[in-house]
């Protein structure tokens, strides 16, 4: 697991790493701050991302926020910190976990671990939203072509998508590509 480790503390990022190494990690970045963090989570794309909530220049959550705002990695807080506004804060941020400081080592690998897998099955639900959106978009320009083709040679639907399945086929290209070659010609009449 690649991590990137990001505290304002160098003595608490030690301890980190040692623990995350110890586990099997692979620390391949660390920052102070959550401007570091952003640039690291974009330049690094780790596996997983542990972050301080309270640091300078951009704290924590609003990193968290970013970083997940652009799909680079799952972030875990850490924090000394357990009130409720601030946990809420970071739930909206988007934050894959929340750990309170001192952190045992028995939680901490569990946790990364969780929230790569949370990360990976929101990708995978991104992408099937994304196929699921082309293929109403596909659909909207099939139904269309094949609306045109039945008005401009009196055929039913079935052998309107027939010809239009017939043609792509023989051009080598999608159907839903045909279509858009289909109403695009159409529209210059």
């Amino acid at each position: 697991m690649k991590v990137v480790l990001v505290d304002d503390e160098s003595l608490i990022r030690m301890d980190l790493r040692d623990i995350l190494e110890s586990g099997g990690c692979e620390i391949i970045g660390e920052g102070a701050n959550g401007v570091e963090a952003i640039r690291l989570a974009k330049q690094l794309q780790p596996d997983v991302i542990l972050m301080d909530v309270k640091m300078p220049e951009l704290d924590g959550i609003e990193a968290a926020r970013q970083i997940g705002y652009n799909h680079y990695a799952p972030v875990v807080l850490l924090t000394a910190f357990s009130q409720d506004d601030l946990v809420k804060k970071a739930k909206d941020s988007g934050v894959f976990g929340y750990l309170i400081k001192p952190v045992r080592e028995e939680q901490l690998i569990p946790t990364l671990q969780m929230a790569i897998g949370r990360f990976k099955e929101d990708e995978q639900m991104r992408a099937d939203m994304a196929s699921l959106e082309q293929s109403l978009e596909d659909r909207k320009l099939i139904s269309r072509a094949t609306g045109l083709l039945m008005d401009m040679y009196k055929v039913t639907e079935d052998e309107a998508f027939s010809r239009i399945r017939g043609l792509a086929m023989k051009k080598q290209v999608t159907i839903a590509t045909l279509c858009e070659q289909i109403i695009a010609s159409a529209s210059k009449k």
